[in-house]
């Protein structure tokens, strides 16, 4: 069995790595296909790093059960869309919701000044069509932001023991967010690999990587049916 200090270096280099293609200063619609894997409409999604180093971090990480969702509420990791975090993005004066839409839409225009999108066109990974958002009392919910491993699902594998601002980078960090499908997201629920996984099957390769990546970069566990879960997968992708 590796040592703790050998797992945690392999964490460290391994998540270093991944988090290069989507750490920067600033998040532009041009960076979604490094943050994503994935082009306009769903297609020729790939993940941003091959499956051997996804099964390798996969390894690393801790299999245990789900703990108990005793004492979960959003309000556990921050405002929502807070720009007060120490994740790429951060403190650069627009909110989260606003900084991942720049980024995964294209043709966006914006309400005023450069924060604010009012519209744009999403190719959504998770259903491979493509979405015209409008922002609306009506309309703005059909796209949303997921967050790729769902909060109350980090809670119970880890997450309520990290420090309330490390929660709050989780809950804002790029990696672990995906403009996507408003009523697709919703039916994802909290939901983990082995109970949900995008419509379009040539996003899985890319979402369980990023599954990973995340729960590395926070040192959460996994079931054992969720690595199953993963393992099938990643056993089918480049």
């Amino acid at each position: 069995m590796k040592s703790t200090a050998h797992r945690l270096a392999l964490i460290s280099v391994m998540v270093a790595t991944s988090l290069g293609l989507v750490s920067c200063s600033s998040l532009t619609t041009s960076e979604s296909t490094a943050a994503t894997g994935c082009g306009s409409g769903g297609k020729a999604c790939t993940a941003a790093i091959p499956s051997r180093e996804a099964l390798a971090l996969l390894n690393s990480l801790r299999v245990a059960d789900r703990a108990a969702r005793t004492g979960y509420s959003r309000e556990e990791f921050g405002p929502p869309w807070s720009d007060n975090v120490s994740v790429p993005g951060g403190n650069n004066g627009c909110d989260t919701r606003n900084d991942i839409l720049q980024r995964d839409l294209t043709d966006v225009t914006f309400k005023s000044g450069k924060c604010i999108v009012s519209t744009g066109t999403l190719g959504d990974p998770y259903t491979g069509k493509t979405i015209h958002f409008e922002r609306g009392v009506k309309s703005s919910d059909d796209v949303q932001i997921d967050h790729v491993v769902a909060l109350s699902d980090t809670w119970q594998k880890g997450a309520q023991k990290l420090s309330a601002e490390r929660r709050r980078d989780l809950a804002n960090d790029p990696l672990n967010l995906q403009a996507a499908d408003g009523p697709t997201n919703q039916s994802k629920s909290d939901s983990d690999a082995a109970e949900w996984l995008p419509p379009n099957k040539g996003f899985h390769c890319a979402y369980v990587t990023r599954q990973i990546q995340v729960k590395a970069a926070y040192q959460l566990w996994v079931t054992q049916s969720e690595k199953d879960a993963m393992v099938r997968v990643l056993s089918a992708c480049p």
